[in-house]
C-alpha cells in the first residue's frame, strides 16, 4: 500500500514537471476559485464572448456578498432578458452613464443602514460594471465624481473596444485605425482616426488607491487584482480587456488566444498602480510582432504591413515608458 502511494505521488510530481506554463496556470486557476456560480449559464452571449468570461471570473472571485451596479451594454442585454436573469447575486440595471453614481449610493446606503443597526455588520463588496462606452465616454463624468468622493467600491470596465451591443460603433477606446461601422476603412480613412484613450491613467490622476489592467487570458493575474481591490478602503478601478468575436472579426474559438497576444505584443500590457506606484505584473518572455495579433482580426484587414509597423512603433514607445515608470518605484 505504501509502495503504491509513493508510486502515485512520484507520478504526480513527474506529471507536474512536464506541464506547460499555460497548464500550470489553469491548475492554479481551478484551485483558486469556489465551485459556486454567481453568473449563471443560459445567458445570451455570443460564442466566445470575452466579457461573459470576465463576468464569471468577477463573481466567482468576489463571492456571494457582492452587489452589482451595471449599465446598459452587452453584458446587461445578454444577462437580464426579461423575465430571466443570469445573476445569482443582487444586481441593478442603471442608466447608461451612471454605474459609478449608483454604486456610490449603494455604498453610502449600506453604511447608513449598518450604523443605524437596520442591517447586520458585514463586508459587502459594491461593484460597478460598464463597457468601454459606458465607462470612457458617457460614464466618465460619473466615474470621476465617485472617485473624487472616495467611495469604497470596485469599478470594472470590460473593454471590448466599441459599442458592440448597438452595431459596432467606435468608442474612445477603439484602437487606432480599427474598422467599426462609424469609423469605416476606405479611400479617405484607415478606420479609427485617434489613439485609444488611456482611462487607467485618467483614473490614477484622481489619486485612486488602486488601479490595474487585466485580461481574461491571464485569469490568476485578474483574480489576484480583484482580491486586492476588494481589500482597499476606497475606490478601485480594474480595466479588463475582453475580445468580442463579432466586432473584432475573429473566430469565436480563439478569443483567449487573441487576448493573450494583446499582452504578449504589449498592445495591452498588464500592470497595477498602487498608491501611485507602478508595477508591471506580467513581462512577456519575448515581445511578439504586433502583426501576429492584428492579422487575426478582420477589423484590421485593411491595414498594410507599413501601417502596422507605424502602430507597433508607438506601442513599443508606450511599453518602454511604462517600464521606466515601474523601474522608478523599485
Amino acid at each position: 500500500m505504501f509502495s503504491g502511494t509513493r508510486k502515485s505521488r512520484d507520478y504526480r510530481v513527474e506529471r507536474m514537471r512536464k506541464l506547460t506554463p499555460e497548464e500550470r496556470e489553469l491548475i492554479k486557476f481551478a484551485k483558486a476559485l469556489t465551485r459556486d456560480e454567481f453568473f449563471e449559464r443560459g445567458h445570451r452571449a455570443c460564442q466566445g464572448c470575452g466579457p461573459a468570461l470576465g463576468m464569471r471570473l468577477i463573481t466567482k472571485t468576489l463571492g456571494k456578498d457582492t452587489v452589482v451596479s451595471m449599465v446598459t451594454g452587452c453584458m446587461e442585454i445578454i444577462s437580464s432578458y426579461y423575465p430571466d436573469t443570469a445573476w445569482k447575486i443582487p444586481w441593478l440595471h442603471a442608466a447608461f452613464e451612471v454605474a459609478a453614481s449608483v454604486a456610490s449610493g449603494m455604498e453610502a446606503g449600506f453604511k447608513v443602514l449598518m450604523r443605524k443597526e437596520k442591517l447586520p455588520q458585514r463586508d459587502i463588496t459594491v461593484v460597478a460594471i460598464g463597457g468601454d462606452g459606458g465607462t470612457a465616454d458617457i460614464g466618465l463624468q460619473a466615474l470621476s465624481g465617485a472617485l473624487e468622493r472616495g467611495h469604497k467600491f470596485i469599478y470594472i470596465c470590460y473593454d471590448n473596444e466599441a459599442y458592440m451591443n448597438t452595431g459596432i460603433q467606435r468608442s474612445s477606446l477603439t484602437p487606432f485605425h480599427a474598422w467599426t461601422t462609424t469609423s469605416p476603412a476606405g479611400k479617405k480613412s484607415k478606420g479609427q482616426p485617434v489613439w485609444k484613450k488611456n482611462v487607467p491613467e485618467i483614473v490614477a490622476a484622481h489619486r485612486t488607491p488602486y488601479v490595474a489592467t487585466c485580461s481574461i487570458a491571464f485569469p490568476m493575474d485578474f483574480i489576484d487584482k480583484l482580491k486586492k481591490a476588494k481589500e482597499v478602503n476606497g475606490p478601485t478601478y480594474l480595466h479588463l480587456l475582453a475580445p468580442c468575436p463579432l466586432g473584432w472579426r475573429h473566430p469565436s474559438d480563439i478569443t483567449i488566444k487573441i487576448a493573450r497576444l494583446a499582452v504578449e505584443t504589449c498592445f495591452f500590457p498588464l500592470y497595477e498602480i498602487e498608491n501611485g506606484k507602478y508595477r508591471i505584473t506580467y513581462f512577456p518572455e519575448e515581445l511578439l510582432p504586433l502583426k501576429e495579433y492584428m492579422r487575426l482580426q478582420g477589423r484590421f484587414n485593411h491595414l498594410t504591413d507599413e501601417d502596422i509597423q507605424e502602430i507597433e512603433k508607438i506601442v513599443r514607445e508606450e511599453w518602454e515608458l511604462l517600464k521606466r515608470k515601474a523601474e522608478f518605484f523599485k
